[in-house]
């Protein structure tokens, strides 16, 4: 296997309400920062994640591809969902062998819409859909499954909230809330495969373990209190293998990281998302890759040197992805 790190990532400053910004406009400055960063013009692959029913119009992301410019041509792909699986296609991509680089971005305006109706449409069209089930009412489901203390679940907000007032790319929010907030932005994450790593930044952040698992979609399938995919993929990617100094969970809702710790197995003194996470910046599409690029990032800074990325999709943690980096690898 190659050795590939993520080696540049940028975000917008998330925001509240539409801005009246284009997404070719919200992408731009995010891909100029690690053009900027990295010196790179042209990548060997590029892949993006987006939904088109945040934008509810049909290959939306192929007007976004306008901020990458015409000219010169691309090798280029596209995944339906979080970005943050466009990384593990791109990862998969630099294992051929013939080209070293990789650009990955991921976007999203959820206040074009009613972001909980079109949650709903994610669910099967003949036995879910119909109940008008949506991503808090999903939620509470799985909160109640759970059966956390309510002391202990605010106590993760207060906390994500306060950590997101210091993050300069999160909107600033009140310290009390149950849910996620509706945010547009975007966010781009470049890779590099071998010697090109070491060549593009001073301390890379070397993926050392990459896997994602799926559960089945029906929620009387699974146990809806433990993350049995979040589990398999934690083993599969290696997180139990050293210490975790920083892991930054797609916790969407407080309960979600009692059960990500848990699937994980990340012990008590493992910093769990200093960046505020989901519960204070939510741009959907985007918001895995952040994490991922937000755990690289405390590397890439030299404040860890092991850290967990993890993005999540599907309802109530169906689909778990999990990233091992390490600093030193190259």
């Amino acid at each position: 296997m190659r050795e590939v790190a993520i080696v540049a990532f940028a975000q917008t400053r998330h925001t509240l309400t539409d801005t009246g910004l284009s997404e070719p406009e919200l992408l731009l400055p995010v891909l100029d920062e690690v053009r900027e960063r990295t010196g790179l013009r042209r990548f060997g692959f590029t892949c993006s994640g987006s939904c088109d029913y945040l934008a509810g119009a049909p290959f939306s992301f192929v007007s976004a591809l306008d901020a990458l410019g015409a000219w010169p041509p691309i090798s280029e792909s596209h995944v339906e969902m979080d970005a943050a699986w466009a990384l593990y296609e791109a990862w998969v991509r630099l294992q051929h062998g013939d080209v070293d680089t990789a650009l990955v971005y991921g976007f999203g305006k959820s206040t074009l819409g009613d972001l909980r109706s079109i949650a709903t449409l994610q669910l099967d069209p003949y036995y879910l859909a119909p109940l008008g089930l949506d991503q808090l009412s999903l939620a509470g489901l799985q909160a109640a499954a759970l059966g956390a203390p309510q002391a202990e679940l605010d106590e993760i907000v207060r906390r994500s909230r306060t950590d997101g007032l210091a993050n300069p790319h999160a909107p600033d929010l009140p310290l009390e809330g149950d849910a996620p907030p509706v945010t547009d932005g975007a966010a781009a994450v470049v890779l590099a495969a071998g010697e090109a790593a070491g060549e593009l930044c001073a301390r890379p952040a070397y993926l050392t373990g990459l896997a994602h698992r799926i559960e089945p979609h029906y929620l009387g399938m699974r146990d809806l209190a433990r993350s049995a995919s979040a589990a398999d993929a934690a083993r599969a990617a290696g997180v139990g293998k050293g210490h975790v100094d920083v892991a930054e969970l797609h916790a969407c809702f407080a309960h979600e990281e009692l059960i990500l710790r848990r699937a994980l197995d990340l012990p008590p003194e493992t910093v769990v998302n200093p960046s505020g996470g989901p519960l204070a910046a939510n741009p959907v599409m985007a918001t895995g890759l952040i994490r991922l690029g937000e755990a690289a990032r405390r590397i890439h800074d030299g404040d860890a040197t092991r850290v967990v990325g993890h993005a999540a999709g599907g309802p109530c943690l169906q689909h778990n992805l999990v990233a091992v980096m390490e600093a030193g690898h190259g």
